[in-house]
Order: structure tokens, then C-alpha cells, then sequence
């Protein structure tokens, strides 16, 4: 089948409906790409998440260089994806940083089933869709799971 690559977003999921749609799928790797990876969801903070999906199998990795920048998670809250793309594009993916980062998320998901994490549910509004785009470049199959 190639390379592929999913995506998730855990709005309005509850855990094992989240944990069952990975499974499901056959991820093997749950890469965070939240800058922050706390939530006010239960469930969904870094050390709980990361605890539940060993219990289940799947590894989890904290991709922080990959999250978007304050002024974006605010765009994206207002619902004006255009803006969130820009400065994502600019802030993160256009420095060495953020380049060393997504080569390093391609490198792991080209070794094991990997899916990106964030919060909003439909994946035309976050910046996992900036990131599947680029590996989508690189030869990888997106596949968008919803919890």
C-alpha cells in the first residue's frame, strides 16, 4: 500500500472512542503536534494521553516544534484558516527548525504507522493538514480518521 500517513483530531471524542479509531486503523504512533499539549478535555493532556495509548499498544511522540504559534491557534479559533496557514507556513515550517522537525515526523512515519494529533476535529481548519500536504509531497497516502 505505500506510505501512509493519518490524521485525528480529538474534538468531541471521548477516550475510547479516540483509542478505538486508532486501533482500528493500525496506528502504531501517535505523534502530538500541539505546541501545547495540555487540554482541559480529560483524557487528552500529554502524560494521560501518552499513558492511555501504551495501555493499547501505541507509542506516543510530543512533536512540539511542529505546533502552531499562538497568533495561529488564534486564527484558527476564529475560524480564518487562510491566516493560520500563512503564519504557520512563515513561524514554523519556513525556519531550519521547523524543516528539521517535519523531515524528522516523515522519517517516523515512514517507519511505522503514524498519525498526527490535534484538537479540531475537521482537519481543513488545523495545521495537521499543512503537515499532511508536505509528506503527501514526499509520497505518502493521507488518511483523515475521526473518533
Amino acid at each position: 500500500m505505500g506510505k501512509v500517513l493519518f490524521t485525528i483530531g480529538y474534538e468531541g471524542a471521548d477516550s475510547e472512542r479516540f483509542v478505538g479509531a486508532l486501533r482500528g486503523a493500525g496506528v502504531a504512533v501517535l505523534a502530538d503536534v500541539r505546541a501545547v499539549a495540555l487540554s482541559r478535555k480529560r483524557g487528552f493532556s500529554k502524560s494521560a494521553l501518552r499513558d492511555r495509548l501504551a495501555e493499547s499498544g501505541i507509542g506516543y511522540e510530543h512533536l512540539r516544534a511542529l505546533g502552531t504559534p499562538k497568533a495561529g491557534r488564534e486564527a484558527a479559533r476564529a475560524d480564518d484558516a487562510a491566516l493560520m496557514r500563512r503564519i504557520y507556513c512563515e513561524e514554523v515550517l519556513g525556519t531550519e527548525a521547523g524543516e528539521a522537525a517535519l523531515a524528522g515526523l516523515a522519517d517516523l512515519a515512514a517507519a511505522a504507522p503514524t498519525c498526527l494529533l490535534c484538537f479540531e476535529r475537521d482537519p481543513a481548519r488545523c495545521h495537521r493538514r499543512i503537515l499532511s500536504e508536505r509528506l503527501a509531497a514526499q509520497g505518502f497516502s493521507v488518511v483523515d480518521l475521526f473518533a
